[in-house]
């Protein structure tokens, strides 16, 4: 179990990733407006999560490559596999460079519970994403990362702790899902924001750089598990500590956190903020990192965290985003161009990986019935996610 704890790493930048400013929001939102009721949607995410991520760890870990560029060499067909890198390019590339402002005013919330406001605190957030990644070690890198998600959670937790819980409410909100109509775009939030396409490519990367042989597996598996559990659970914590808040029109993290602060005392809106600071910072950093890998994959770079085509992604997508941050500017067309593409790679990189997974690529490791009827479900899961996301941003065309 020691050992199991020490190759702990890639998996907690995941869970780095999908716990972001977007996925404190959307949490908050939930708890203040629906209590526990809820809580299972993030139930069956994390389990989303936990298979999604399995395979996209495996297919890195056994063939040695990234997500990205095992899709470009398996699509023998010319035309599907232009379409395919235009597609994954277009969803993490662009995306995550439209995205990246969102993670740095995230950041930039928590500063400002904690202080006033000033025009340079998105500086700050990009600079230490910049420092981060420029450095190009990924033991650093992952270091610095499972500290602040252990920060996050510490944060979080402590503040669903410090509102004394209903328990048996919990559990009944974690076992007995059901849901009204209303409810419908909600839950999609949160199954959306914890099963992120983005994710699979980093996570394909970033075993590789921790492991390289295929006796890790093991490893890699308990890191997803571990990883993935720990980032729904701070999510839950953030669900439960905006439950105290219900029928105050609660809607973003900055009202919660100042929220918490006559009930609770200075001491809750201030660990949460730090909270929220923590998950600006990590997804800042992840975003750029992830979109860097995506290309490199794509185009057939060198991989390396120091080539400097590698790096020239990641700084387009963190320039972008500290520049949009810093002037409050939303580019809208470009969002939603984006979330349209997220929405269709969902369900197509589910579908390529459940594929994937069953061909001589893996050799011994691929999939066995079991692995592949559950794989099949969130298949599902994720075709219907894929669905309903074209269905809202296509709605707002």
């Amino acid at each position: 179990m020691k050992k199991i704890f020490k190759n702990i790493g890639p998996g907690t930048l995941v869970a780095a990733a999908f716990i972001g400013p977007g996925t404190i929001t959307i949490c908050t939102k939930g708890g203040a407006t629906y209590g526990y009721s809820l809580l299972w949607a993030m139930l069956l995410s994390m389990v989303a999560t936990i298979v999604l991520q399995e395979m996209a760890a495996r297919l890195g870990l056994i063939t040695g490559n990234g997500l990205s560029k095992i899709v470009r060499n398996k699509l023998e067909n010319k035309t599907a596999r232009i379409a395919m890198i235009l597609l994954m390019i277009s969803a993490i590339f662009i995306g995550n460079a439209a995205y990246e402002a969102g993670n740095i005013s995230g950041g930039v919330i928590g500063i400002q519970v904690l202080t006033s406001a000033a025009w340079y605190h998105p500086l700050i957030i990009g600079l230490c994403a910049f420092i981060l990644l420029f450095i190009g070690n990924y033991k650093i890198l992952e270091k610095v990362l499972i500290g602040m998600v252990l920060l996050m959670g510490i944060s979080f937790v402590a503040v669903a702790v410090a509102i004394k819980p209903d328990f048996n409410l919990i559990l009944d909100g974690l076992l007995s899902p059901s849901f009204e109509d209303d409810q419908l775009l909600l839950i999609l939030g949160l199954i959306g924001t914890t099963v992120v396409p983005y994710n699979l490519f980093l996570h394909a990367s970033l075993v590789k750089e921790k492991w390289k042989h295929n006796t890790d597996l093991k490893y890699a598996r308990w890191d997803t598990i571990i990883s993935v559990n720990l980032g729904g659970i701070v999510s839950m914590a953030i669900i439960i500590a905006a439950t105290g808040l219900q029928g105050q029109g609660i809607s973003s993290p900055a009202d919660l956190a100042m929220s918490l602060e006559p009930i609770y005392g200075r001491f809750s809106s201030s660990v949460f903020a730090v909270g929220i600071i923590a998950a600006g910072i990590t997804s800042a950093i992840t975003a750029p990192l992830a979109a860097a890998y995506v290309v490199q994959g794509c185009l057939g770079w060198e991989a390396d965290l120091k080539n400097w085509k590698f790096r020239a992604v990641w700084m387009v997508v963190l320039c972008v985003g500290v520049l949009f941050s810093s002037i409050g500017f939303k580019p809208l067309k470009v969002i939603t161009f984006a979330q349209v593409a997220n929405g269709l790679l969902l369900p197509i990189m589910a579908i390529i990986l459940l594929w994937l997974v069953n061909t001589n690529v893996l050799g011994r490791f691929k999939n066995n019935w079991i692995l592949n009827l559950i794989a099949v479900a969130v298949v599902l899961i994720s075709l219907f996610l894929g669905a309903k996301t074209l269905a809202i941003v296509t709605g707002m065309l």
